[in-house]
């Protein structure tokens, strides 16, 4: 890893890096295999909250997993010393995991990610809050990598309106794509990237490749809730996955 300044420094001009190799060997696999297991064996228990489909009807379109906290292994996870590590040296201060997450763009399906900012949806105050995305296949422009807008995390967070998507309540529908930057990563590499920083993705139009990741959003000791916001922003994204599951 590079210096530990230089890192920071880059951080917070950017809004994003790329930690090469975050992931390797049986740290990996470690992941990897439990990633598997959660998926097998628990993922057919949980509710349209916690699992996100394409079909629902079809198992393998699924998309996303949240609240992976009530599982052992990742609750444990979170308190894993390289991503507590790494977000402490770029946030400055004390931080720790939110729940661990799972992303996917199936092949074969027209899925994309809005452009957004996460912290939108947080509603966290002061901002210090960045998220570890760390890539479990090879990723590239073809099954739908991450795009950031260089610098964009310096403006705040912008107005965010309704989407049609499942799993992104709100999306932004104007910004400026000219300092777009695509990730593009090897299994293990991590991708970060701040609260505040305008992303999206385009979806997958490999026909056999997967695009999955595991993330986990990293907050500081000083960040606290925008109580009003966020319930504003709750009661928005219940209506919406209501809205959807009925079309």
């Amino acid at each position: 890893m590079d210096d530990a300044r230089a890192l920071k420094e880059r951080f917070e001009e950017d809004g994003f890096l790329v930690v090469p190799e975050f992931l390797t060997g049986d740290a990996f696999t470690e992941v990897a295999e439990n990633l598997d297991r959660y998926i097998r064996e628990i993922v057919p228990t949980l509710g349209q909250g916690d699992a996100y489909y394409q079909d629902r009807s079809k198992p393998e379109t699924l998309k996303q997993l949240q609240n992976m906290g009530h599982d052992p292994f990742f609750e444990a996870y979170r308190k894993t010393p390289a991503w507590v590590e790494l977000a402490e040296t770029l946030l400055g201060e004390r931080a720790e995991a939110g729940e661990p997450e799972w992303f996917n763009k199936p092949p074969n399906t027209e899925h994309v990610t809005p452009p957004h900012q996460d912290n939108y949806y947080f509603n966290l105050v002061p901002p210090k809050v960045l998220t570890i995305w760390v890539a479990m296949d090879p990723i590239d422009e073809e099954n739908g990598c991450l795009r950031y807008v260089r610098g964009s995390h310096k403006d705040g967070v912008r107005s965010h309106t309704r989407s049609s998507i499942l799993g992104f309540s709100q999306h932004i529908a104007e910004y400026e794509k000219a300092d777009e930057v695509a990730m593009i990563l090897n299994p293990g590499d991590a991708s970060v990237h701040h609260g505040n920083i305008i992303h999206r993705a385009d979806p997958n139009t490999s026909t056999t490749r997967h695009r999955r990741a595991f993330a986990m959003v990293m907050k500081g000791e000083s960040c606290e809730r925008d109580e009003e916001s966020y319930a504003r922003y709750l009661a928005t994204s219940a209506q919406h996955v209501k809205e959807l599951s009925e079309e």
